[in-house]
């Protein structure tokens, strides 16, 4: 190919990125459309019904769990493969089949977003607070695992805040980074990582040792993204409006050295990083005791300010995450460019 056709074809993956981002931050998860997210469900909870009895179900897990990643893995990269080498043969660019190549690609990273129906659903908890707390606590049911029948109004906006956080994490960062480094292949195959350790990464009888290794695959997905994901919110943090003129005077040291101690007060090694962030610059505290289906558990809180959390913490945490967001692309695209 001469240096033309090379650049336009090297072009398509930043484009794609760009595209995929776009999309999500306009339209969020798509309601009516099949999603992929579905089918690795659909996947795992067959491959669970199957496998998850008799002896060795730690070996049979642990299979599996490998085994579903390589091939959605593989399947990605040889249909991208594919698509490819239809679009650029014998060095020329076939115009329609580059544009197939940057649909499939660009359709691909905005499924694999989550980053504008999290800032939605968040937003949705805050504004039925101010109508009811039933209605508050029914709304945020539907980001949280726990029993939200008994939450106060506190409990209930401080969960949603910081399922906000982790979610940056999980559904915007790292899905961004493993792109960063393999492509959508590598993006598709992180969020099978995440839907596997959401289905049956959970320390109970049924999927202790069965979804054991899915939830330490996830853990160590997970391990540099949720760090990422703190700095770039404190980084965010210097730009975004104050909401408390303590923090403002808070040198970004301070601030990282805030985070990594209470980064340690989470059950996970990678969600207390960006919770610990987002109480870090609300000035507040997450945690505490909560009642999941009956029986009260303890959490040690994260952050030490125990004041009540509002409409306007709830506006500050999504500009700031939108901006965290924005430069995680940024980012992404930049490594695309080298």
């Amino acid at each position: 190919m001469d240096e033309t056709i090379t650049f336009l074809y090297n072009s398509i993956l930043p484009a794609s990125l760009l595209t995929g981002w776009l999309l999500d931050l306009i339209f969020g998860d798509p309601q009516r459309l099949p999603h992929p997210i579905v089918y690795m469900g659909r996947w795992i909870a067959w491959g669970e019904r199957r496998l998850n009895c008799g002896n060795a179900r730690k070996a049979k897990g642990a299979l599996f769990a490998t085994g579903s990643i390589i091939l959605v893995f593989a399947a990605a990269w040889l249909t991208i493969k594919f698509l490819g080498s239809l679009a650029a043969t014998g060095g020329t660019l076939s115009p329609l089949f580059a544009v197939l190549h940057y649909a499939v690609l660009s359709t691909a990273v905005f499924f694999c977003l989550a980053g504008k129906t999290l800032r939605r659903e968040v937003r949705m908890v805050f504004q039925a607070l101010q109508q009811s707390l039933a209605l508050g606590r029914r709304q945020v049911a539907r980001i949280v695992g726990r029993d939200t029948q008994q939450l106060s109004q506190q409990e209930v906006a401080t969960a949603a805040l910081e399922t906000l956080a982790e979610n940056l994490s999980d559904g915007v960062i790292a899905p961004l980074f493993w792109f960063s480094l393999l492509g959508v292949p590598g993006m598709l195959a992180y969020k099978m990582v995440n839907t596997l350790d959401s289905m049956i990464g959970y320390q109970n009888k049924r999927y202790k040792e069965f979804g054991c290794w899915a939830a330490h695959i996830d853990d160590m997905a997970n391990y540099v993204p949720a760090r990422l994901t703190a700095l770039l919110m404190l980084l965010a943090g210097r730009l975004c409006p104050r909401l408390s003129a303590r923090q403002s005077r808070q040198p970004l040291r301070r601030q990282l050295r805030t985070v990594v101690h209470y980064s340690r007060c989470h059950a996970s090694p990678n969600s207390g990083w960006p919770e610990a962030a987002l109480s870090t610059l609300l000035d507040c505290r997450f945690g505490g005791p909560h009642n999941y289906f009956g029986e009260l558990f303890y959490k040690p809180y994260i952050g030490s300010n125990p004041r009540p959390v509002g409409f306007a913490d709830m506006l500050f945490s999504i500009r700031l995450c939108l901006m965290a967001e924005g430069a995680a692309v940024a980012i992404s695209l930049a490594v695309c460019a080298l």
